[in-house]
């Protein structure tokens, strides 16, 4: 399609403006070609003709469309010219805040003037790894691609970083080189990557000044080489500077700074170091004072020298080194303020009392007479003579100031010649990485040399930058096979031959400096002689004859020729140099070691030839020699390297954050190149999509038909169909090339399509709309005609009604009155009736009566007599029935005496006590219920006193009222005196009864007082009830509010708890690196022993080696924090559990005496069936024989057994008494108890009571006294445990309120002491805290002592104890084998079977054996394959097997050996193949294992309780092994970790393809268009990763930490981190990755979230907590989903994304990018509203989630159900030399 074809109406374009350079405008008409005007609308409404130049009739450039805007890469976009480029990168500043965008091989940095989030450790990590297509533009990015060239092509490269003064070159290459530094690391020599970091801020002190566009510009530029080994690691760097500007330290323009180390000094004077310097003020030095500005604002001169000399120190330059560097500074800054008198004839002279040049002098070490002389006066040679010159003041000031110059210049190169000692590495350099921060094109009011120097620098810089494009250009045309042509580039090899070749501006000017009278004058004549017609690139200005003009790449500059001479000679007073010399400053004359070749020797006579001192001087190379040199060394690198360039934009002169000037902008996008870059690539194909991209973003364009197979031939036809001229594309082998232009209308016909298609959509709705609309206007129509008719259908039907309605009225009312006439008949009818029946009936009654009263009488009759009859048989029956009960009684009399003398009795008793404490405790509640019906009764005599009270007032108030009315009709007797005469009777009466009235009125107000008094006094003590009620409440809520303080403490506790445990991992973690770097590092250095010891750095390891003592002094430190906080943790534990000591002391009485009855009623069993045995008349034997030995024996036993089981019963009594009186402490304080008196001290002792033992002499009174006894010494027994329980709970409680106290004043002094220590300054505080805790932790020693001692001293009892009980056993066990041999008769010969071998779980080893073990075990143990069959966690057993052997003989040391053996292993093992996650889940699995092997039998019966009995069995006897214990937490930690990490590298690749830039929903909005950078997909389409890759990755982990048999609480965190680890990644390249924040990708990542949380609900892990770690995740994809309009819709996404910082949130809505032309950016006003509302929310700053964070691990007990005897060793492992016991 032509040109001018895309000039039709609505079409958008830019027009040149003077102010905004370029603004967009509208076309009103189609554009014509012949047309020489252009109808536009500007973007204001105004409109206006645009006249078309008649010449050239150019059209003015095309806009691109929205969607193009706001492009990551500028070549992206389909128009490129210069408004297009300004409008992209003003979009991206100022809207966006992104100040980074491509321009093909170039990084655009734009100078924000604010500090940005972007540049942290997590930024780095988020780079790291990454193409620079799929992340949003960045320096890191830059860097990152330049590193992974070097390590994948094995070649050099060069970061060039170039830009105007203030434009931010420094801190480009600052932040490049700290990104090499973080993702590299050292190769041997510690911190060298801080070494290289720590120039940074030497080189700003020295080397960058205040300017007036910028407060830290370079005044020199640098070029630094960053070495790194065959591993890509930083072993090293070199400087090189070029063109230092000198004359900075004696001249600064105004409002400009000298250097900044000048101005620190000055602040820093106060010191007490630097008082020997005598400095004062920057004011009050020449040198600092012309800018008249000392001060920059926001920064602190006296911290950057701090930082400064934390940077001097890091680079090994010690502090007497940096004491002498400030003492040259403050040298030179004397010398400024030496004044130089006048005198007349062209002398001058210098006083040799000035303050000042005594200082300088001083500071120098050197003589002040011949300083003072030489600063005035110039030795000149002749050929006969030499003789001294006296020089004028102006002379004299430029000698001192070039001095100064000279000075500061040598010490400059010293500071770098060292610095580049110090980076320099003995390893030998394989590659490097170079980073050249040099200044950019300059352009002044008045430029001189130092411009020239630096445009020249731009010159040769943009031809190698020039050559480099074009190179790349080309190179992508060939790789992808298409014809092309020569593009024609901007060659500026002229006007450097113009400046460098033979006769140009740097020769004339060397020959210049070479003639004895040469002249800046002169010079510029030859110039104008030799130049002016041949150069095409120079030009003499028109009133200037002491200037010239040279046209550059980016602008012709005009140089005044006054000064490049002397600034090109560089001269300095040879005599000035030799005074320096003979200093006794020993740093001084360092830095003028090399002066000798350039100045006279200090030591040459003063008869030296001429024809020397010609050679010299002839010898000496000017300043544009050496940086011609210089310049072409550089160029000689850059082009052996591979160069990335970064341009710098200075966006405003006044610094205004995020302010673009686009007349400065553009400005300086034609000096660095950038407009350069885009015309080369508009001359070519700046447009290349890939086949699969453009298919999916224009398929919309095609039929169905045209859709074929090959996405390759269907693009192809669709491109010939829609453009008929080839040359505007071409078809590359995996791309397709458009010209410019093309994009644009690609895009405009894919925008009619939508639009088309949208208002076929919209047609169709908009039909089925109005459709719809008419059906419901009929349906309502119809609705409203069945009611109308409905309506008139009730009314038809109500009149028929109401007229039936009449008629039946009517014939009811004439029915009615024939009813009542007739109920009047029927009534008189009945009445005649009924009193004449009635008659009849009470004649009938009166008969029936008397008949029934005869037979009354006749019954009662009849009745008496039976009744006497029965009662005299009766009598006789029973008088029968008493002789016979008498004598059954008797008989059963004796029967009982039998049985009264048998065990049953005792039972009896028992029964009988037992009832007596049902019968006490029935009692104690019938009283306790009186005492309740007592209060009840109380309550409501109170409230009826209160009712009383009520009543009685109420009286009061009536009486009130009827004596007010009495008194208000008294008032009425005046008016009644008429009456008197009437009324004199009725008055008298009146007062008589008025009288009576008051009187009772008085006697009621007694009685009423009286009553009132007592009610005031019950109120009172209601009162006083109620205080003390509420004084018991207020301390039952101080006792509450104690415990709640106490919980929370636990909490915290708690919580600081977890805190440490993650910090005391971390520390692990990097303990363990520290180790194996450590281990590393002495391997390493016994090799360079071996090899070449002289190049081992001794200091450096004994530097790691502190710092590794130092960590593992930290990890003890937190060990024992961890241990105090974990103990704290148990004591507030054990308070609360003694807290209810009491309740569980009375359960484990009951318990106790439960045990007791069961074994008294098991001794009763055994003692009947012994008495069955031996009364026994049907035993197969005869009894034995009185006085046999069997019968003595039996007899014992009989005995023994009565004495148990008596034991026992006391034993039961005491228990049942015990748990009376404890039921009666708890009513002691109530009512109820009031009565109850435990004192019983003075009631024997059951056992003091004589009582019966032969069981053959027992009567009858003697068991009834005896059970009487016992039932009362029941009662004592009960009352006086009751007693001593009462006693023990006092003391306890008494206990318990010390302790509270003493907590109490222990808190008062912790907070006494905070107040003090509070009060003291730091360094006092932190020692007084330090006693205070020491002081705290030897009194927690000492406690903790004491407690093991008693605890030491109990588990001796115990085990005292515990042999006593053996040994009664054995006893009885062999009393019991006697007994059955001899009552047993002989035995008979009996087989014996053999049983199976029980084995101990134990394996036997032979000491020395344990590298056999290990070595078998651990170290040639395969994870895969063998190890996958065994049992899980089989090494664990066996290890434990073989400790069990260990502590069965005692061996101490074997278990020492046998335990450290399989920890260094371990480690050892997970150290080489750590990164296999196979082997770090296997030894995990099994390392946790063998852990909980060792709690489990340990002994504690913590961990016994959920063993079996045969588990206990195995329990270790002899060590304890809780150290050991923590040693193995330690390794299972360290081996998660080694576990994460190896999950890390594997999965993190995955991520970002999976979730991304996968689309798992094809086809959903198509793809956006991109530009050069974007990666070609169409080869890769078939390997892409998928969630699917993903999920089965995890899925493989999960199954292998299934299959090694890991704790499921140790999966469920490794799947946590997991998920975390996905959620973070996810989250942060979203977060940098501009074109991933579009709705379409919001839905792809939520769909790809669901199937994540599919895979958690299929394996149970929903529970685990990873789903809520991709709540952040989940929120950002909804933020990029939802309405992003109203403020309605700001405050829903607020309340949305709680799981988001505010500035994530602020990013991604910045960052969202629409994909298709109806979606809207999101407006800045919504942005701010967003802002607004969360300003308020309390969160961490940070942008980017941590994606190496690692969750601390907790090592949760896991009892192990497999019996240690039953374990079978498989022949694999090689054990044989193991046995089972």
């Amino acid at each position: 399609m032509a040109g001018p074809e895309l000039y039709t109406k609505h079409a958008r374009v830019w027009l040149p403006d003077s102010v905004e350079v370029w603004k967009s405008a509208k076309l009103l008409k189609d554009y014509a070609p012949g047309n020489q005007t252009l109808f536009l609308l500007l973007d204001d409404g105004t409109e206006v003709e645009y006249k078309l130049d008649p010449r050239t009739n150019n059209l003015p450039p095309l806009r691109n469309p929205n969607i193009l805007v706001g492009e990551n890469d500028l070549t992206a976009l389909s128009y490129l010219n210069e408004p297009a480029v300004l409008h992209n990168i003003k979009v991206r500043f100022i809207d966006s805040k992104l100040i980074y965008t491509y321009c093909g091989i170039v990084l655009v940095a734009v100078n924000p003037y604010e500090s940005l989030p972007i540049y942290e450790a997590d930024i780095i990590h988020a780079y790291r790894g990454q193409d620079m297509a799929d992340m949003d533009p960045h320096i890191f990015a830059v860097a990152e691609e330049a590193y992974k060239q070097m390590a994948s092509d094995q070649q050099n490269q060069s970061i060039i970083v170039s830009g105007e003064s203030g434009a931010g070159k420094t801190v480009s290459a600052k932040y490049a080189m700290r990104y090499f530094a973080t993702v590299s690391g050292s190769s041997g020599e510690a911190d060298i990557e801080e070494r290289v970091l720590a120039s940074n801020p030497i080189m700003e002190a020295l080397g960058n000044a205040k300017t007036t566009r910028n407060d830290n510009s370079s005044r020199f530029g640098k070029y630094i080489e960053i070495g790194f080994d065959k591993k890509q690691r930083i072993i090293g760097a070199h400087m090189r500077t070029y063109l230092l500007e000198k004359s900075r330290v004696v001249f600064q323009a105004y409002g400009e700074r000298n250097y900044h180390i000048f101005y620190q000094l000055c602040a820093s004077s106060h010191l007490p170091e630097f008082k020997s310097f005598k400095l004062g003020d920057a004011d009050d030095f020449h040198y600092t004072n012309q800018g008249h500005n000392p001060v920059i604002d926001g920064v602190d001169d006296v911290k950057d020298l701090g930082n400064t000399r934390r940077a001097f120190s890091l680079l090994g330059i010690g502090e007497s080194h940096q004491m002498e560097i400030y003492q040259i500074l403050a040298a030179i800054l004397h010398l400024s303020n030496v004044e130089v008198i006048n005198h007349s004839g062209d002398r001058s002279s210098i006083s040799t009392n000035d303050f000042h040049l005594l200082v300088f002098c001083e500071l120098m070490d050197v003589p002040r007479g011949e300083m003072a002389h030489w600063l005035c006066h110039r030795k000149l040679q002749t050929t006969t003579e030499t003789y001294v010159k006296s020089l004028s003041k102006s002379n004299a000031v430029n000698g001192r100031d070039a001095l100064a110059k000279h000075i500061y210049a040598r010490l400059f190169s010293w500071i770098v010649g060292c610095i580049n000692n110090v980076l320099k590495s003995a390893i030998k350099q394989h590659s490097f990485i170079g980073v050249l921060d040099i200044y950019g094109f300059e352009t002044f009011d008045t430029n001189s040399f130092e411009q020239f120097c630096i445009n020249y620098a731009n010159e040769k810089l943009q031809q190698q930058f020039n050559l480099h494009v074009f190179k790349l250009e080309q190179e992508e045309y060939m790789k992808e096979e298409i014809p092309w042509t020569l593009i024609d580039f901007y060659d500026n090899q002229p006007c450097i031959n113009l400046i460098e070749a033979k006769l140009g501006i740097l020769d004339l000017l060397d020959e210049e400096c070479k003639m004895p009278k040469g002249s800046d004058s002169t010079w510029c004549q030859k110039m104008y002689n030799n130049l002016l017609k041949q150069k095409a690139h120079f030009e003499k200005p028109r009133l200037s004859n002491s200037a010239f003009i040279v046209h550059h790449f980016a602008d012709q500059v005009e140089y005044q020729c006054d000064g490049f001479l002397e600034k090109n000679k560089d001269t300095v007073n040879e005599e000035q140099i030799c005074v320096l010399q003979k200093s006794k400053f020993e740093f001084l004359l360092k830095l003028f070691v090399g002066n000798d070749k350039a100045t006279s020797s200090t030591n040459r006579p003063a008869s030296s030839t001429k024809r020397s001192g010609q050679l010299q001087r002839g010898n000496k190379k000017t300043v544009g020699l050496q940086f011609r040199q210089s310049l072409h060394l550089l160029m000689d690198t850059l082009n052996a390297t591979t160069p990335h360039y970064v341009r710098c934009i200075k966006p405003n002169d006044q610094k205004v954050p995020f302010s673009l000037d686009p007349l400065r902008a553009v400005q300086q996008l034609r000096a660095c190149g950038i407009l350069e870059t885009i015309r080369i690539s508009a001359a070519g194909f700046p447009s290349k999509w890939t086949y699969q991209e453009f298919f999916c973003r224009y398929w919309v364009l095609m039929k169905q038909k045209d859709v074929l197979r090959d996405v390759k031939q269907t693009c192809q036809n669709l491109l010939k169909k829609l453009i008929q001229d080839g040359n505007l594309y071409q078809f590359g082998k995996n791309k397709i090339f458009f010209r410019a232009g093309q994009v644009a209308y690609f895009e405009k016909l894919r925008a009619e399509r939508l639009r088309r298609a949208c208002v076929s959509i919209q047609k169709t709705i908009r039909c089925w709309l109005a459709r719809k609309k008419y059906l419901r206007m009929k349906q309502s129509a119809v609705t409203v005609q069945r009611y109308v008719r409905g309506h008139q259908a009730r009314r038809y039907v109500r009149f028929l009604r109401r007229t039936k309605a009449a008629v039946a009225i009517q014939r009811n009312v004439r029915m009615w009155a024939a009813r009542r006439h007739y109920q009047k008949l029927r009534s008189a009818s009945i009445v005649i009736q009924c009193f004449f029946r009635a008659y009849a009936a009470r004649k009938m009654y009166y008969k029936i009566l008397y008949e029934e009263k005869a037979l009354v009488i006749q019954k009662w009759v009849k009745g008496w007599l039976a009744r006497q009859r029965y009662r005299r048989a009766r009598a006789h029956i029973i008088l029968l029935q008493c002789c016979v009960r008498r004598i059954l009684a008797k008989r059963e009399l004796k029967k009982l005496k039998v049985e009264a003398r048998s065990v049953a009795h005792l039972k009896n008793l028992n029964v009988g006590m037992e009832n007596k404490i049902m019968q006490l405790q029935h009692k104690l509640d019938e009283q306790h219920k009186d005492v309740r019906e007592l209060s009840e009764r109380l309550n409501a005599a109170a409230k009826i006193q209160d009712m009383e009270r009520e009543r009685h007032c109420k009286e009061i108030e009536s009486l009130q009222r009827s004596e007010q009315k009495a008194k208000a009709k008294t008032e009425r007797l005046p008016s009644l005196m008429e009456q008197l005469s009437f009324l004199q009777r009725e008055l008298e009466n009146t007062r008589g009864e008025k009288e009576v009235l008051e009187e009772q009125n008085n006697i009621y107000k007694e009685q009423t007082q009286q009553v009132v008094e007592e009610l005031n006094m019950k109120n009172g003590l209601l009162n006083d009830e109620k205080e003390n009620l509420n004084q018991v409440i207020l301390e039952q809520k101080q006792q509450l509010t104690e415990v709640k303080s106490q919980v929370e403490n636990t909490e915290k506790l708690q919580e600081e708890l977890a805190e440490e445990r993650a910090r005391y991992q971390s520390l692990l973690s990097e303990h363990l690196h520290l180790q194996e770097l450590h281990k590393d590092l002495k391997e390493e250095l016994q090799r360079r022993l071996d090899e070449t010891p002289s190049n081992v750095d001794l200091p450096l390891i004994l530097k790691l080696q502190r710092r590794v003592r130092e960590l593992e002094r930290d990890k003890q430190s937190l060990q024992r924090h961890l241990d105090e906080k974990e103990a704290q943790e148990e004591e507030a534990k054990d308070v609360e559990e003694e807290l209810t000591v009491g309740r569980a002391e009375l359960d484990l009485e009951s318990l106790k005496r439960q045990e007791l009855e069961s074994e008294n009623k098991k001794l009763k069993q055994d003692l009947s069936e012994l008495r069955k045995s031996l009364t026994s008349e049907n035993s197969e034997m005869l009894p034995p024989a009185v006085g046999s030995t069997t019968y003595n024996v039996l007899l014992e036993q009989l005995d023994s057994s009565n004495e148990e089981l008596k034991l026992r019963k006391e034993e039961v009594l005491l228990l049942q008494s015990h748990i009376v009186r404890q039921e009666a402490m708890k009513y002691k304080d109530s009512a109820l108890g009031e009565g109850v008196n435990l004192n019983l001290s003075e009631v024997p002792l059951f056992q003091d009571t004589d009582r019966p033992t032969d069981i053959h002499t027992l009567n009858e009174d003697g068991e009834l006294w005896l059970a009487y006894e016992g039932l009362k010494e029941t009662n004592r027994v009960l009352e006086c445990q009751m007693q001593k329980l009462e006693r023990q709970h006092g003391e306890r409680y008494e206990k318990l309120l010390e302790e509270v106290n003493t907590l109490k004043q222990e808190k008062e002094q912790q907070q006494k002491l905070l107040a003090q220590t509070l009060l003291l300054p730091e360094d006092a505080r932190i020692e007084a805290g330090l006693e205070l805790e020491i002081t705290r932790l030897t009194l927690e020693n000492l406690e903790l002592m004491e407690q093991q001692d008693k605890q030491d001293k109990t588990i001796v009892n115990l085990k005292k104890d515990l042999q006593l009980y053996k040994s009664r056993v054995e006893e009885f066990q062999a009393q019991q084998r006697k007994a059955s041999i001899s009552t047993n008769s002989p035995a008979k010969e009996v087989s014996i079977p053999r049983k199976e071998r029980e084995y101990q779980g134990m394996l036997e080893y032979k000491e020395g054996e344990e590298g056999r073990l290990v070595k078998s075990l651990v170290l040639d143990l395969k994870a895969r394959g063998v190890a996958v069959n065994f049992l899980p966690g089989l090494p664990a057993y066996i290890i434990f097997m073989c400790l069990r052997y260990a502590d069965r003989v005692n061996d101490d040391q074997r278990v020492s050996t046998l335990l450290n053996s399989v920890l260094c292993s371990v480690k050892g093992v997970i150290k080489r193949r750590g990164k296999d996650f196979d082997v770090s889940s296997f030894w995990l699995s099994n390392t946790s294992r063998l852990l909980n092997c060792l709690k489990q039998y340990s002994g504690d019966d913590t961990f016994k309780k959920h063993n079996t009995a045969k588990q206990n069995e195995h329990c270790l006897t002899n060590f304890e092994l809780t150290e050991y214990q923590a040693v193995f937490a330690d390794l299972a930690v360290q081996i998660y970790c080694r576990l994460i990490e190896s999950m890390e590298d594997t999965l993190q690749p995955l991520i970002v393809s999976s979730m991304f830039e996968h689309e798992t929903i094809q086809g959903v909005l198509g793809s956006k268009p991109t530009g050069l950078r974007k990666k070609s997909s169409g080869s890769l389409e078939d390997d892409s990763v998928t969630v699917e890759v993903l999920l089965q990755q995890i899925g493989l982990w999960h199954a292998t930490m299934i299959k090694h048999g890991m704790d499921s609480g140790l999966i469920k965190q490794v799947v946590r981190q997991q998920f975390y680890m996905i959620c973070a990644v996810t989250l942060n390249h979203l977060l940098l990755r501009k074109d991933m924040c579009s709705w379409s990708k919001g839905l792809q990542i939520r769909y790809n979230v669901w199937q994540l949380e599919e895979w958690l609900a299929e394996r149970q892990l929903a529970d685990c907590g990873a789903k809520e770690m991709l709540e952040p995740l989940v929120q950002a994809a909804q933020l990029l989903q939802v309405n992003k309009k109203t403020e309605a819709d700001a405050q829903a996404i607020c309340n949305m994304c709680t799981g988001l910082t505010t500035a994530q949130i602020v990013k991604v809505l910045t960052l969202y990018t629409p994909v298709i032309e109806f979606e809207e950016r999101v407006t800045t006003t919504f942005i701010a509203t967003i802002r607004d509302i969360l300003k308020d929310r309390e969160e961490s700053s940070t942008l980017m989630m941590d994606a190496k964070k690692v969750f601390s691990v907790t090592l949760s007990f896991s009892p192990s159900t497999v019996a240690l005897e039953t374990i079978q060793i498989p022949i694999s492992l090689k054990l044989d030399f193991l046995n089972r016991i």
